[in-house]
């Protein structure tokens, strides 16, 4: 029986086994190259544009019903379609890790929250009912379901309905269009207005 054997020219394979090696460890950043460990960098390179700003993002929400998100001067959540309704410029507020945020109207200076029984009202004062989980979908959408509550075991979601009206939390899933958002940019100019 003949006996197989390979033949490895061992400091060749060593050398570009080191190659390789520092390879991955070279990264680019702000046009200059370092050996590094880019794993923080590539988190920023992957953020989504509606996340740029930090812990304090300016935006619409605009539903998957076609309604941007609004809170009036008197705590009211509804849907507008004016693209430009001062009372629907948000202010997303990053409140703890894992995607925790809380949501404010800019205009209004009320606050989104969700009580028990998953009624979506305006609160002038933070507290842990306004505190609202961000789920990013497969579809590019993002849901914003209640940290403080739950039916059944259940998530319950901010919703707003084919006619703009707000949905009981109790109602809401995380697969249903009601649910599913797109954070839009405000312009410099939209931001001061609110």
């Amino acid at each position: 029986m003949r006996k197989w054997t390979l033949r490895w020219k061992l400091p060749e394979f060593a050398c570009g086994l080191w190659l390789a090696l520092l390879a991955s460890r070279v990264c680019v950043c702000d046009g200059q190259a370092s050996v590094t460990d880019c794993s923080k960098y590539e988190h920023h390179t992957r953020n989504y544009d509606y996340m740029e700003g930090g812990d304090v993002r300016i935006r619409r929400l605009y539903s998957r019903t076609q309604w941007f998100l609004m809170i009036d001067e008197f705590g009211n959540i509804n849907g507008t379609q004016d693209p430009n309704n001062c009372y629907s410029v948000l202010e997303i507020r990053t409140v703890s890790e894992g995607g925790v945020l809380a949501i404010k109207g800019l205009k209004s200076q009320y606050y989104i929250s969700m009580n028990r029984t998953g009624m979506l009202q305006g609160k002038k004062d933070y507290n842990d009912s306004c505190n609202f989980k961000e789920v990013f979908l497969e579809n590019y959408y993002t849901a914003y379901s209640s940290v403080r509550w739950t039916k059944n075991g259940k998530e319950m979601f901010i919703s707003l309905s084919q006619k703009g009206r707000p949905l009981r939390g109790k109602k809401t899933r995380k697969e249903s269009i009601s649910s599913h958002f797109i954070p839009r940019k405000c312009r410099e100019d939209e931001k001061k207005l609110a």
